[in-house]
């Protein structure tokens, strides 16, 4: 009964799990597709976007296969158990989401298309759920790292909430917050990074609503 409460519940605070002060795992070094660092350092003049849309193993696929994303890392964040493992944050008692980290240059590919790619890549509209996945973990998010990421975050929502509106679907649950000291990043487990690369048969529950995102919606990059 308790599982199944915090499967469509976030937990508060108090009701979280405790964690711990520091990872119980090792993270990879390197990408196994991009060849790049996933902890860092990262060269000067790129920079970071964080997105939940749903399950995280399909979600990260998408997001290193765009031209001019350096690396790509899954983790949990928006919770508040700090360095949570996987069974915790699946039993929904962390609060976290699955997340996808993106290091890009925005030279190349800037904020407002990693916006596009992630809307089109899921349905925003399905709260605590993505496809046949259920449970808080999947629920969909941005966390910004700037206050230009944020308007661009909130005025792409309200262009896209228009035309999926008109398409039939219902409002978006999606969460735009600040990643900033109270949601930080918490890196996943080995075997979850470039999880498709390895397993290219494996499981992926993303798929998009078909309808397209208006590009430029927003107005700054950052």
């Amino acid at each position: 009964m308790l599982f199944s409460r915090f499967k469509t519940h976030l937990p508060t605070p108090d009701e979280a799990l405790e964690g711990r002060p520091e990872r119980p795992f090792a993270v990879p070094d390197r990408h196994t597709v991009l060849g790049n660092p996933l902890l860092g350092p990262y060269p000067d003049g790129l920079e970071i976007a964080d997105f939940g849309l749903g399950c995280f193993w399909g979600a990260e696929r998408k997001f290193w296969q765009a031209k001019g994303v350096w690396t790509t890392l899954v983790g949990y964040q928006g919770g508040h158990t700090p360095h949570p493992t996987y069974e915790e944050v699946c039993s929904g008692h962390t609060g976290h989401t699955e997340a996808v980290r993106v290091v890009y240059d925005p030279a190349v590919i800037p904020y407002t298309a990693l916006l596009k790619l992630f809307w089109e890549s899921h349905d925003p509209t399905q709260g605590f759920r993505q496809g046949n996945d259920v449970g808080t973990q999947y629920r969909s998010a941005i966390y910004t790292h700037s206050p230009a990421q944020q308007q661009a975050a909130e005025a792409s929502r309200d262009a896209y909430r228009t035309v999926l509106q008109n398409s039939g679907y219902t409002d978006i649950t999606t969460e735009i917050l600040p990643a900033d000291g109270a949601r930080p990043f918490y890196p996943a487990e080995g075997y979850h990074q470039q999880y498709l690369d390895k397993n290219p048969a494996g499981y992926c529950g993303i798929g998009g609503t078909g309808v397209s995102c208006p590009v430029g919606v927003a107005p700054a990059d950052g």
